[in-house]
């Protein structure tokens, strides 16, 4: 993070100015949105800049800038075309410890102006950190289409009720939940509706009625897909942001990681080939205890849950102590990690079936029906097969699978880090021992792995 995002009240305070002309008046205007006292500094004063001052009772001087200038204020901003003399604010400023910001200056800045999505009391900023302000107003943009004007309103109404829902809640868990309901149910609707008095009858009516002791825990099973994060479903998203403790593995990115809300409390439970950090029934046992708490747990796994992830496992014991929960399916690794490698799955002219497959069952084992798996037009995907990898192909060759049959092996796939290895069966062993490959990998098996040549589109960081 090159930058500490942060909201100044500038109420009645002081903030300089310096420049007259479209740049200063549009930065004039923001500053002024925000309730500051502008004292403005150029020869020449574009007649918007001199109304916002005179009406906000600002000073405007009309002459060159002088250093004492910045002297009692607490912001300031050059915003003139001399790079000398923006170079000369800026060292003032820093010289006092003054917040300074010189247009599309970055190294002079103390401070970025960000793109602003004003719903007052709710502000959005969105900085590049000076990079790409163009970048910064498109995402602007885009979010000012996603979020209602009407959310100011919402705001009003948290803020009217803020302190009689605290004193009701003692309990920080219990005051989210609260909020999350109403702003999500039909007080937040009239509120936004402009309806406020028949909002806060609703707000009332829940406070008076809502059971502390009854807010009850619930159990979130989310697939965080294979990587990229942007492979996240929406409602995984939401859950993501709404759980008090998650419950993680190895195989979520960090990428992924990073979109969980932040105050939540992470516990790492991941498994490595015979290295648990918590053994799956004391996983299964920790999303009951944290449930029955009156916790939102989220139980975010790479992947799909209910594809080799033991998700079937862990559920079974929320339904035995009657602890409400949700699965949300996440993209595969096999579905993923093909698409962004170039090998699709099924193709009508070298593969009319798909299996996925464990690399290794609950004793580590590498016990599969291998008779089953030798028809050739068929493709064979193997999670967690690296450590078994020559095994299983010999057993392929073994049961009849050509041993010229194209195969790849996909390290991290869909993440920048993705790196494809292409081989045959009777080859591939020897590549990955030639190579320092990490876990987690996926081994395609079949004909279409011919196709990543033509077909793979997206390009790694290795």
């Amino acid at each position: 993070m090159d930058y500490f995002p942060v909201f100044l009240d500038l109420k009645n305070k002081r903030c300089l100015l310096v420049g007259g002309g479209d740049v200063a008046t549009r930065k004039g205007r923001m500053l002024s949105k925000a309730g500051a006292v502008l004292r403005v500094v150029a020869p020449e004063i574009s007649s918007e800049l001199r109304e916002l001052v005179a009406k906000h009772n600002g000073e405007l001087h009309e002459r060159e800038y002088h250093s004492n200038d910045v002297t009692d204020c607490v912001l300031a901003v050059a915003a003139t075309d001399i790079e000398s003399l923006n170079k000369k604010i800026s060292d003032d400023a820093k010289q006092k410890n003054i917040p300074v910001n010189v247009v599309d200056t970055p190294e002079l800045c103390t401070y970025i102006t960000p793109a602003v999505i004003d719903r007052s009391p709710l502000m959005i900023a969105i900085s590049s950190g000076g990079e790409a302000p163009v970048l910064a107003r498109l995402v602007r943009a885009k979010l000012e289409t996603l979020i209602p004007m009407s959310y100011g309103k919402l705001a009003h109404l948290a803020s009217r009720w803020r302190e009689r829902v605290k004193a009701r809640f003692d309990n920080g868990d219990s005051r989210r939940k609260f909020w999350e309901k109403i702003l999500q149910g039909p007080a937040a609707e009239l509120a936004m509706n402009g309806q406020d008095e028949q909002a806060d009858k609703i707000l009332s009516d829940e406070i008076a009625t809502e059971d502390e002791s009854l807010i009850q825990g619930e159990v979130y099973l989310v697939g965080g897909g294979p990587g990229d994060p942007e492979l996240l479903t929406l409602k995984a998203l939401r859950l993501m942001q709404q759980a008090d403790v998650v419950l993680y593995d190895r195989l979520v990115s960090d990428g992924v990681m990073d979109l969980v809300r932040r105050d939540a409390e992470r516990i790492y439970v991941g498994k490595r080939r015979s290295e648990h950090a918590m053994q799956q029934e004391n996983i299964n046992q920790l999303l009951v205890d944290l449930a029955k708490q009156g916790t939102r747990v989220l139980r975010l796994k790479g992947g799909d849950p209910f594809i080799f992830g033991r998700g079937g496992e862990e559920i079974e014991l929320l339904a035995q102590n009657h602890i409400p929960f949700q699965v949300v399916p996440g993209i595969t690794a096999a579905s993923g990690c093909a698409a962004y490698a170039g090998i699709p799955l099924t193709h009508r002219d070298y593969a009319q079936s798909v299996r996925f497959v464990t690399g290794h069952l609950k004793d580590d084992s590498i016990n599969v029906q291998w008779p089953e798996l030798a028809n050739p037009t068929q493709t064979i995907v193997f999670y967690m097969g690296l450590v078994g990898l020559r095994e299983i192909c010999e057993s392929l060759v073994a049961h009849g699978r050509a041993a010229t049959t194209p195969v790849a092996l996909i390290e991290r796939g869909t993440t920048q880090q993705q790196r494809v290895l292409i081989a045959d069966l009777a080859t591939i062993a020897d590549v990955v021992e030639s190579q320092e490959v990490h876990a987690p990998t996926l081994f395609v098996v079949g004909d279409v792995v011919r196709l990543h040549e033509n077909l793979s589109w997206f390009k790694g960081g290795l």
